[in-house]
């Protein structure tokens, strides 16, 4: 199976070709001007219009202008398609436009056209409550696991060195840190705390989406209930730790401020559409793109 960084040609190929069979697929938040932000990074940093501010490897543009007062005002994209074209060619369709701190436009540079290496929304939202979402990550699934099986001689403050000390750096996907199974892993944690959310917390509404190296889990019920503020979800995050053992990311819950990774956009390090999934037993491989030379 394919498991490598896609290349450029590929990155534009997905976005040209396969993405836009998806948008109908995309889950109903999601609108080109529901998300308070979108962001793109780069593989590679890209220069802005003012010579003296530098190049980004990364960038956030909201979908709406605000006055002083925070209220909206024009919005940046007026359908998702606007949002794809972005997207496909961030430079070109910058939102900020013309202003200096925009991408500079690669047809008067040396620097090819960039493309994304990822593509986040914000889980901040205009028109519904704060996205919960909670991150299980294969990485800290692996380092945990190499905690248990390596003695105590091995620095455990050094991630690389645990893994490599237990094996997992030379397993499949090689070089990679963490091991085919904490992917896996990773998934059957996400569809255990579904069925916590489901069972436990009355949530009606729930989303498993494979994000390429992890899980991504979401509460979307939007009563009163499940409005989960900044302290509620420090709670939520104690609770699923210490009660239910999932190993979860905190700061992912409890930050407004995060971005998660758009579904169906391609996770380019690893060659994989991030993807809503039914069930534990979803296979990885799957989510290979058609553009991916095997």
């Amino acid at each position: 199976m394919t498991w490598r960084q896609a290349t450029r040609e590929e990155i534009y190929a997905y976005y040209a070709e396969e993405f836009p069979r998806y948008l109908d697929d995309l889950p109903e938040f999601i609108t080109a001007n529901g998300p308070k932000q979108y962001a793109i990074a780069f593989r590679e940093s890209h220069p802005v219009r003012k010579d003296e501010v530098p190049a980004k490897d990364f960038i956030r543009r909201d979908t709406w202008q605000t006055d002083p007062s925070g209220d909206r005002t024009t919005s940046e994209f007026n359908d998702f398609e606007d949002v794809v074209d972005f997207i496909r060619h961030p430079a070109r369709n910058d939102p900020l436009g013309r202003s200096e701190f925009a991408l500079a436009d690669p047809e008067v540079l040396k620097e090819p056209d960039p493309r994304p290496d990822a593509v986040y929304y914000a889980l901040d939202h205009w028109e519904r409550p704060w996205v919960l979402l909670v991150d299980i990550d294969a990485k800290e699934i692996a380092r945990d696991r190499a905690d248990e099986m390596v003695s105590a001689d091995v620095d455990s403050r050094d991630d690389d060195a645990l893994r490599d000390a237990a094996g997992i750096l030379d397993a499949a996907p090689e070089g990679y840190p963490y091991a085919f199974e904490d992917v896996d892993r990773a998934i059957e944690y996400g569809f255990e705390l579904r069925d916590i959310f489901e069972d436990d917390f009355d949530a009606e509404e729930t989303m498993v989406v494979y994000s390429g190296q992890g899980v991504h889990v979401y509460l979307l019920d939007s009563d009163p209930a499940h409005r989960y503020d900044e302290q509620s979800r420090e709670v939520l995050n104690d609770l699923l730790l210490e009660t239910y053992d999932i190993p979860i990311d905190p700061v992912v819950t409890a930050d407004r401020r995060r971005v998660a990774r758009l579904p169906y956009s391609l996770h380019a390090d690893v060659c994989s559409i991030v993807q809503p999934i039914e069930s534990p037993a979803f296979d990885v491989r799957s989510a290979t793109p058609e553009v991916i030379d095997e």
